[in-house]
């Protein structure tokens, strides 16, 4: 990277609204969203990649690079199915006619979400807007012809919560066309484009987008060419000099190849959480980000695993970033509605412990089969869930210096079915 002065003297964000948020909803759509098919194997993280994971992806939305590898079940599926069809006749396809943005804002600020960030291009290269440069390969020329963006987001800020933009940087399968990736290092090194003339297409691009909706998240993906590490016209540094002067209240992720970032991402359960440094988690309510018809209540999330979720992220000093994967149509599978209406159930009555919380983490306590504990304003906030029956919580057990009985708690939990039990305790003295 030249200029490292410059490098050292962008921002290094930590705005009171993202610190305090213990959500936020990321959306995958796209015209993967119309064959919506992927193999439902195993979370990201759980399964390694010399186990084959590209040929077995359950991640929906890499449906174009999957159909690729031969002999993949998805491949299998695509030749079955659609004939071997170009991957774009999905973009021509999509029929967005229930796609009701209003009505996605209202759900996921009941959930309890602070900020929400849809994917204006995946790894597909196809923009959910009409992105310069791209022709009539976006949502605007072809497929729903309109502006999913510019929608969303007015109806995100409409809602009361702030707007982000995923951009995939790192991949761009159209426009810098490769073989198929079948491993980690393809993904990140071997087969991803370097090239500054890419680097310039990705910047209009994202320049474009803060221009038009002044998004307070640039969430980019899968790194960033080499090439366009410079901060003359059309560079990332220059892309994010203007990101910084136009959003004061705006962030950055830590995917841009270790240019810059604010905030450090985990996914599903890959990634390390950063001691001392603010952290967000995204993973979907089932085992992939883009709609998978093949998915049912054996890989979604129920509402209080959810809530586990999340407060456990909050437990640890961090963040959800939870996604939903809408149909082609725009609607939203039931059992994602479901996991969100039963999370915002909670949230309404617990949020405020865990929004701008300091995280006491996990807790070892006899009787509760999980146990995590975050402190608000001078009290300790513990959220305990086992089997269903009355327990005992010894005092030795419990979170040091707060003004718990002598000799300790007698608690009811509710099942493993059932949001976490919260007990309180104020600050000792």
């Amino acid at each position: 990277m030249r200029d490292p002065e410059k490098w050292e003297a962008l921002p290094k964000r930590l705005p009171d609204w993202f610190r305090d948020s213990p959500l936020g909803i990321f959306i995958h759509w796209g015209p993967y969203s119309v064959p919506a098919w992927a193999e439902p194997t195993a979370e990201l993280g759980a399964i390694d990649d010399d186990l084959g994971w590209f040929a077995h992806n359950p991640y929906a939305e890499w449906y174009f690079n999957t159909i690729r590898i031969e002999g993949s079940p998805a491949a299998e599926h695509h030749q079955e199915v659609h004939g071997g069809a170009p991957y774009d006749d999905f973009l021509d396809q999509w029929d967005a006619s229930k796609f009701d943005a209003a009505q996605w804002a209202d759900l996921f600020r009941r959930a309890g979400a602070d900020y929400v960030v849809p994917t204006t291009k995946h790894h597909d290269g196809v923009t959910l807007w009409d992105a310069p440069g791209t022709g009539d390969r976006n949502t605007v020329a072809r497929g729903p012809k309109r502006d999913l963006v510019g929608e969303i987001a007015k109806a995100t800020t409409d809602a009361g919560l702030r707007f982000g933009v995923y951009y995939s940087g790192g991949l761009d399968w159209h426009v810098r066309p490769t073989e198929p990736l079948v491993s980690g290092e393809d993904v990140h090194d071997l087969k991803r484009p370097r090239d500054d003339e890419y680097g310039k297409y990705c910047s209009a691009h994202v320049r474009d987008l803060i221009d038009r909706y002044r998004p307070d998240v640039f969430w980019n993906d899968i790194g960033w060419p080499d090439e366009n590490f410079h901060f003359e016209e059309g560079g990332l540094g220059e892309l994010l000099e203007h990101f910084y002067s136009q959003r004061p209240e705006g962030l950055i992720n830590d995917r841009f190849a270790g240019a810059h970032q604010d905030f450090a991402t985990t996914e599903y359960q890959a990634g390390e959480i950063p001691e001392g440094e603010p952290w967000e988690n995204c993973r979907g309510v089932g085992l992939s980000f883009g709609f998978n018809q093949v998915e049912d209540e054996n890989q979604y999330l129920t509402g209080a695993q959810v809530v586990r979720h999340v407060v456990d992220a909050v437990s640890k000093g961090g963040r959800v970033l939870l996604n939903v994967g809408p149909r082609a149509d725009g609607t939203l599978h039931e059992l994602q509605v479901a996991a969100l209406e039963s999370l915002g159930e909670f949230m309404a009555e617990h949020k405020p412990a865990l929004a701008g919380s300091r995280g006491l983490g996990e807790l070892e306590i006899d009787g509760v089969n999980w146990a995590r504990a975050v402190e608000k304003d001078d009290t300790c906030h513990l959220f305990l869930s086992g089997d269903a029956g009355e327990i005992s919580v010894a005092a030795e057990d419990l979170p040091k210096g707060f003004a718990w009985p002598e000799g300790g708690l007698t608690v009811t939990l509710v099942g493993e079915g059932s949001a976490p039990v919260v007990v309180s305790a104020p600050t000792a003295g």
